[in-house]
């Protein structure tokens, strides 16, 4: 007797979870949480999957969180599980969060409470910063990381792409966006970040650069260019730059040797007249001291 009554109690909770799962979801489609989109799993209503976009005036902005809702076959009468399953710097991914909605504090649950109230509760408080059990410390910066790997983390699991289509697409386009901006930026591109100040392919070398090798050693570079401009070949091109450095260099040196002679003369000349000057003071001294 006491046997048929528990299943028969039982048989009637869960028609009453069921049921409420049907509305919250019905409430859910009609009225749409900001920030918030929910599903529960087709085979398993009881099961529900929340995806949460970062709001824009937060570390968060750009991250797409992915967690699901547990709920036991009693609720409303008690609370579900909540878990984290996206790397976000605020919850520890896959584990129970202690928060006064969710099955850690049955005493402090609400029956009146549904999916969306959950929801929103579980977005303010991953804004803030108190700790509980299940939460972690981190930087903005490395929320703003966590944010960006979000979106490639999501699309590797299945029932994320099953539930959340729209939100899939969405990332994708973001991606693919990405993607493209990092291509159009790497190194190459460009006529600034070609080698040797080439700009689209033209083999006019930079000025600046050959001119400070020239009063570096004397010598012209060698150019990078299969040939030059007109036709001429690399090799043609580089024993005209090497003899006219020679020259250049030569012309240097016989202009540093005359300089050091001029120099040297100077000074011997300098030398010579202090002497004759010692030598009349000297002289006009001993008179002075005849007398």
């Amino acid at each position: 007797m006491s046997s048929s009554t528990a299943s028969g109690s039982a048989s009637r909770k869960q028609p009453t979870a069921v049921s409420r799962m049907k509305q919250d979801y019905m409430r859910l489609k009609r009225d749409p949480l900001p920030y918030i989109t929910a599903e529960p799993l087709p085979n398993n209503i009881l099961e529900w999957h929340y995806c949460v976009k970062g709001p824009e005036d937060s570390p968060y902005y750009g991250g797409y969180y992915h967690g699901t809702l547990l709920f036991p076959r009693e609720f409303p009468f008690k609370p579900p599980s909540i878990y984290m399953l996206t790397p976000n710097g605020r919850f520890k991914t896959n584990t129970r969060l202690c928060l006064s909605i969710s099955d850690f504090h049955p005493d402090t649950w609400n029956p009146t409470w549904c999916v969306g109230t959950i929801l929103t509760g579980l977005l303010s408080f991953m804004l803030e910063s108190t700790p509980t059990l299940g939460s972690i410390e981190s930087t903005s910066y490395d929320k703003q990381m966590f944010a960006q790997k979000s979106l490639a983390f999501n699309l590797r699991n299945a029932n994320f792409c099953e539930l959340f289509p729209d939100i899939v697409s969405e990332i994708k386009l973001r991606l693919q966006g990405t993607q493209a901006a990092g291509s159009a930026s790497k190194p190459g591109t460009s006529a600034s970040s070609r080698p040797n100040g080439l700009a689209n392919g033209s083999a006019v070398p930079n000025e600046n650069h050959n001119k400070n090798a020239r009063s570096a050693n004397g010598q012209l570079p060698l150019p990078t260019d299969a040939s030059t401009s007109d036709g001429r070949s690399v090799a043609t091109a580089a024993s005209a730059d090497v003899a006219n450095g020679g020259a250049t260099a030569l012309k240097n040196s016989t202009r540093n040797s005359y300089l050091n002679w001029q120099s040297i003369y100077s000074n011997l000349v300098i030398i010579i007249c202090f002497a004759i000057f010692a030598l009349i003071v000297n002289y006009v001294i001993k008179n002075l001291n005849q007398e």
